[in-house]
């Protein structure tokens, strides 16, 4: 864990080094995308605005802590080829540190939410504090997915063009800019989705909404199986990845 953190935040740094705002870069990113969404998708989708744009801002947010996670899970192997071949390093060190240096952006952008909450505050109410499970859910089920992608990423190169490839589709199913309740009878595709119960693990106790419990239960069973199978394959071919990279 700690030369995980220590390698994640040696990266967060390298990418803003010489840069006057640094990580505010990102922030600032996020909030012309959520300002320009959230006015537009508002009168697309005729909801008042102070409903719509900390539900995106949310939803967003937590997207690209998904999206970033998938994205760049198929190669975290390959980009650590070298550690791989010459040295007796931890293989579950390299999709930890993917975490945390995305989970560290995603702390950036809350900033974003903040300032949301700020000019349209939802109210106080116990449920708020579900976020802390939520996000540890949503974190745990990362790690094994960031896990499980990089070992197919490893053995098939194709893994890679195939993600970038399906994930600007899989943001539009994703519940990102709209609810789930809002598909009327189509609802069920969006919880066919396993992003979707990783946005309202979040997006929902932030809003002061209890998630529904099926939501806990399956994202739970998610993380038990995705983790032991994970640990399966890793176990099974742990000694041809350095072949693989």
């Amino acid at each position: 864990m700690p030369l995980a953190l220590y390698f994640a935040w040696g990266d967060t740094r390298a990418r803003y080094r010489r840069s006057i705002l640094g990580p505010l870069w990102l922030v600032l990113g996020t909030a012309v995308g959520v300002v320009g969404l959230g006015f537009v998708w508002s009168e697309l989708l005729h909801v008042d605005k102070a409903t719509f744009i900390p539900s995106l801002s949310i939803g967003l947010i937590v997207w690209q802590l998904i999206a970033g996670c998938v994205m760049e899970a198929s190669s975290i192997f390959v980009q650590n080829a070298k550690l791989i071949r010459n040295l007796k390093t931890p293989l579950l060190i390299f999709p930890l540190q993917l975490l945390i240096r995305q989970t560290i952006n995603f702390s950036h952008n809350l900033l974003v939410v903040i300032g949301v909450f700020f000019l349209f505050p939802p109210p106080l109410v116990s449920n708020q504090i579900l976020v802390v499970p939520g996000i540890i859910l949503v974190l745990g089920n990362l790690f094994w997915i960031n896990a499980l992608v990089g070992l197919l990423g490893a053995r098939y190169r194709d893994i890679g063009p195939l993600i970038a490839a399906f994930m600007p589709l899989m943001f539009f199913i994703t519940p990102v800019i709209y609810r789930p309740q809002q598909l009327a009878m189509a609802g069920y595709i969006a919880w066919v989705n396993p992003f979707t119960y990783l946005v309202t693990l979040i997006r929902d106790p932030l809003e002061g909404v209890a998630p529904p419990l099926f939501v806990y239960g399956i994202s739970a069973g998610s993380l038990l199986a995705g983790f032991s199978a994970t640990l399966w394959i890793l176990g099974r071919k742990y000694g041809r990845i350095a072949f693989w990279v």
